[in-house]
């Protein structure tokens, strides 16, 4: 059974550091935290924990005041955070690019930044949180997971902001008291946002930008100093039975939204239950969320086809015409951060909205998620995450690392290829596999079993990003959060990009997006030292010293 660990500064026979604790825990422990304020910030790495304010709400706080980096790093793993409070300093309160992170009845704040950040490969669980006095309540980037009944206030900039696909879910929620817009959606972002407030904001109440394409629904927005809900051209989505003051919803030439009164929404009773395959009328909007992306033009074509051959097929169904049947199991072969899981969300939702499957879901696992420790444990594991993963896509990072022993006496990353195998034959029409890697290690995966190869209908190849591309990318991330880039900087960055070491760890995009976040804090550090409040021009600005200094950083 795991033990519970008590920190406590002052009481004998406690651990005094929450890091301590941590290095004793045992998987499934849990952390007791007494009352008082503690000065410590903690990466959790493969861990499954939960840290718990041993005397209630309150009474426990976490602070990184002072310092970048997050006060809670989660990287891997499974982290629950229960009753605390938890402020962050220059870097957010908790920052997850892995692994599972649930914080119940927690309250969250920055000195600097967003409170709360999570990646793509973090999943993630808020319920009856309150996050207030930050410069971004909650930054999603990509990220899959639940917010439900939590109140985000007295926030700087943007209350939640969703970007790089993010399809969180977010239910009665209020989103009030915010420098700028209370919920901003862009880069492709997908969440659904049902039964929640958004009021007393400098900008738009809900803005809709790039490419989006969310499920709003009964949500109401009032006293907002722009546009309650404004959605910009090439986004999709649909806005139902929300409560808007003035009716001041704003939808661009060229967004295919959908906008459903409340009154209407009542009358024919529209739901998320009645709604099943409601994304099938979003085939050219999603198109367009493809063609959209930056560069990766053979990789938009292969997908094009693809989709064609599968929409020709049920069309020739309908008709009573003989089709033979389209495999949807692709490899997607390339260099990290060329985008592979971004196209991976938009083709799951393209075979929705086809109907080729029952639901709009990805499901993104890695050789962790599939092998266990002995005989037996990997075909459970493995069959497991499959069957989480059926109706929708299975998106495996990192596949070859399956075909590899890593030295060991048994390969059990074998048992899950061969595994992965009978299940991909017997529920073929249930699911899409994506298996991801390098090019040259995913030749070797396709050789590990000799049916593999077969149940993938073809390898798509993803390209590492050119100069020009990685340079618009940053213009892209820089727009987003309403930063002016100089055409010196643009100069500087495109010097950067041109030189910079095209090794094999190099990370494309995600190199742009780690870059800018070092230009941010750069901009920060420089902002806080000219001793008085920052004009907005100051704050959009980004010089090129500050874009030097995040250069020197990564070096």
């Amino acid at each position: 059974m795991a033990r519970t660990l008590l920190v406590a500064a002052d009481r004998a026979g406690a651990y005094p550091t929450i890091r301590e604790a941590l290095d004793r825990s045992s998987p499934g422990g849990v952390i007791s935290i007494a009352p008082g304020e503690y000065r410590e910030a903690v990466i959790f790495t493969g861990r499954d924990i939960t840290l718990t304010a041993a005397e209630g709400p309150g009474t426990v706080t976490l602070t990184g005041v002072g310092t970048s980096e997050p006060l809670l790093a989660v990287q891997s793993g499974s982290l629950t955070l229960v009753e605390l409070t938890l402020r962050g300093g220059y870097g957010p309160a908790v920052g997850a690019v892995g692994g599972q992170v649930t914080l119940r009845g927690c309250e969250l704040g920055s000195e600097y930044g967003a409170a709360f950040q999570a990646g793509s490969g973090a999943t993630i669980a808020l319920e009856d949180c309150t996050v207030r006095s930050a410069q971004f309540g909650l930054l999603l980037e990509g990220t899959g997971g639940t917010v439900q009944r939590c109140t985000i206030e007295q926030i700087g900039s943007d209350g939640i902001i969703f970007s790089l696909g993010a399809d969180t879910t977010v239910s009665d929620t209020v989103v009030s008291d915010c420098g700028n817009r209370g919920i901003y959606i862009y880069q492709y972002g997908k969440p659904t946002i049902v039964n929640c407030e958004v009021r007393r904001t400098g900008q738009e109440g809900i803005s809709v930008a790039q490419g989006s394409s969310p499920t709003i629904r009964s949500t109401a927005v009032a006293e907002t100093e722009g546009d309650g809900i404004s959605v910009a051209a090439g986004c999709g989505g649909m806005i139902d039975g929300c409560r808007v003051e003035d009716d001041r919803i704003r939808i661009q030439d060229g967004a295919t939204t959908e906008v459903i009164a409340a009154a209407d929404a009542a009358r024919v009773g529209v739901g998320a239950a009645d709604s099943a395959g409601g994304g099938r009328g979003q085939i050219e909007s999603l198109m367009a969320d493809l063609d959209g992306l930056v560069g990766l033009a053979e990789v938009k074509a292969e997908v094009k086809s693809l989709i064609d051959e599968m929409q020709v097929a049920e069309w020739r169904r309908l008709a009573g015409l003989g089709s033979s049947s389209v495999s949807r199991h692709l490899i997607f072969a390339g260099a990290p951060g060329t985008g592979k899981t971004t196209v991976a969300r938009i083709y799951g939702k393209l075979l929705y909205a086809l109907g080729v499957l029952p639901k709009d879901t990805l499901k993104e696992v890695s050789r962790r998620d599939l092998v266990g420790q002995y005989i037996g444990h990997t075909a459970e594991k493995t069959a497991g995450v499959f069957d989480e993963a059926l109706g929708g896509v299975l998106f495996i990072d990192e596949a070859y690392t399956l075909s590899r022993s890593g030295g060991s006496g048994m390969d059990f990353g074998q048992e899950s290829i061969d595994t992965l195998v009978k299940l991909m034959e017997d529920h073929r029409d249930e699911v899409a596999v994506i298996a991801a890697g390098y090019t040259a290690d995913m030749e070797d995966f396709l050789s590990a079993n000799a049916g593999l190869a077969s149940r993938f209908a073809r390898t798509i190849e993803f390209d590492s990003y050119s100069t020009d591309e990685l340079g618009l990318i940053m213009q892209r991330i820089a727009d987003a959060d309403s930063y002016v880039l100089s055409d010196q900087v643009n100069e500087v960055l495109r010097e950067h990009f041109r030189t910079v070491d095209r090794g094999p760890n190099f990370g494309n995009a995600r190199e742009a997006r780690t870059l800018f976040e070092g230009v941010r804090k750069a901009q920060a550090q420089r902002l806080r030292a000219i001793g008085r409040m920052p004009t907005r021009d100051d704050l959009r600005t980004i010089t090129v010293e500050d874009v030097r200094i995040a250069i020197k950083a990564r070096e």
